[in-house]
């Protein structure tokens, strides 16, 4: 059987490029579905970062739009490590700037926002349509999040025959909304404002266009995508995704099993696994020095690693605090976010040194060092399209405690209601139901021979990319086994 031919259309990739859990998507799912014998081409904006790591790319070739309001721009050609095809969109004035891929500076959006993701949506509609003129052409356009959400609408929009669309949704709460002037901006036909098309309550949402014309709508976890369905998890789009509700289903997303390996991680002064945890307590000891916690063995130490926004509940945190460093507990705290919480932390941080730590700002060894120092990781969520690091936790023995949303429910499995549970779970977002869920996890804690169980049922699970690559590439094949949808006109 001939291999699917993919293209793989994403703003951020990790190593080079990352803010969030796309980055790390975009730089592990790709290797994964070649492993599968999936053909992948990733097309990413030739940032200065990938400018920097491929200088000796090629031009393959150049996008010409006749009668579009898009610039020309040409298409570079790259290989990852790992032997992955990079396909880099090479537009100086829109992709050579500094730092964010999206903000600039003084931390707010750049103004063109919409030119520099159309041309991106353009180019990967363009590789998929009769116009283009690379030798390899894509089936499929799998397109992440709202900054390739236009590609659907433009391949809809085209003569003639055009690859199928596929849209990933990383987090449905950003979705790249413009005013009405962006639609000739960007070069797109007049019809194409209507509710059937781009329009959402008078803008041009890029993310609304992809759920409307794409051929099948996929999001990070099985819950996620059930969630935003609802008026209270949708977003204002879930009137849109109830109807498309036939096309549209939930992949867990996989973690890097080499990155995230206790085994050998670089980031740890002592490495264990599922069979030798001897290092866990030397991560512990060393994590309370480096942080000044009371060097005690005896005190379970809850490991935070996130942002600090009400996104994630951590706003529940600091109403509870006193109660939970009277069990006796500790905190070690890595992150930034909300001002105000941020402060918060920072103040009980002053109140109990010892006993609570807290690192604002972002530090990478650091959190692999609280994955594995740590003996319980906190994860409140309010909502979670998929989480990652309750997964590092598992990985790293160190059972989390999650509310049941999004893909925290789909992988962690609450110790009291299951012998092959994982983790603690619990569904209301208060600061009351999360101290009783830290209360029942430290319960456990002080019993060894169920603490190891909860830990091994944790570090045994398979959470690599393997699983989900295949579950891609079912849905990939599903896709073009379906008849062809006729261009609108």
């Amino acid at each position: 059987m001939q291999a699917v031919k993919v293209l793989f259309a994403t703003s951020e990739i990790a190593p080079w490029v990352k803010t969030g859990g796309l980055g790390d998507v975009a730089g592990a799912l790709p290797p994964a579905l070649r492993a599968l014998g999936v053909d992948v081409r990733v097309l990413v904006p030739r940032y200065p970062a990938l400018a920097e790591a491929f200088p000796e790319a090629k031009e393959i070739a150049r996008l010409e739009q006749p009668g579009g309001l898009l610039p020309h721009a040409a298409i570079l050609e790259a290989h990852a490590a790992d032997g992955t095809p990079l396909w880099l969109l090479d537009y100086p004035a829109y992709y050579s700037r500094a730092g964010n891929p999206y903000l600039g500076p003084e931390g707010h959006d750049w103004l063109d926002n919409h030119l520099r993701f159309g041309l991106l949506s353009r180019a990967a509609a363009w590789l998929g349509s009769d116009a283009t003129t690379t030798v390899w052409r894509p089936e499929i356009i799998h397109c992440n999040d709202w900054q390739t959400g236009l590609a659907p609408a433009y391949l809809n929009y085209l003569p003639g025959a055009r690859a199928k669309s596929i849209i990933t949704v990383h987090n449905l709460a950003f979705q790249g909304l413009f005013g009405h002037a962006a639609l000739y901006e960007l070069g797109l036909d007049a019809t194409a404002w209507n509710i059937d098309g781009v329009e959402y309550y008078g803008y041009l949402s890029f993310l609304k266009s992809g759920l409307r014309h794409a051929d099948w709508i996929t999001t990070v976890s099985p819950s996620y995508a059930a969630e935003i369905q609802t008026e209270a998890e949708g977003m204002g789009m879930d009137g849109l995704l109830r109807t498309r509700g036939g096309v549209l289903s939930g992949i867990i997303n996989g973690i890097d099993p080499d990155t995230w390996n206790p085994a050998t991680d670089p980031h740890l002064p002592a490495r264990y696994d599922a069979a030798k945890l001897a290092g866990k307590a030397a991560n512990k000891a060393a994590l309370q020095a480096e942080l000044g916690l009371e060097p005690n063995p005896d005190l379970p130490l809850l490991g935070i690693v996130s942002r600090l926004t009400e996104q994630k509940g951590l706003d529940l945190v600091p109403p509870i605090a006193e109660a939970l460093l009277a069990l006796p507990a500790q905190f070690a705290v890595l992150g930034s976010g909300a001002k105000e919480i941020e402060a918060e932390f920072a103040l009980l941080a002053a109140q109990h040194p010892g006993r609570f730590a807290v690192r604002l700002g972002f530090d990478e060894p650091l959190a692999h060092r609280i994955e594995a120092g740590a003996d319980i990781f906190l994860m409140p969520s309010r909502f979670e399209p998929c989480g990652l690091n309750q997964m590092y936790s598992l990985r790293y023995g160190t059972p989390p405690v999650v509310r049941a949303t999004g893909g925290l429910a789909d992988t962690v499995i609450d110790a009291d209601a299951d012998k092959q549970g994982n983790g603690f779970v619990f569904t209301e977002a208060t600061a009351i139901a999360l101290q009783a869920a830290i209360e029942r996890a430290v319960a456990a804690w002080r019993k060894p021979a169920r603490w190891a169980r909860i830990r091994k049922n944790g570090m045994t699970r398979d959470l690599s990319w393997a699983e989900p690559a295949r579950q891609y590439a079912a849905l990939y094949a599903r896709v073009l086994a379906t008849s062809a949808r006729k261009p609108t006109t």
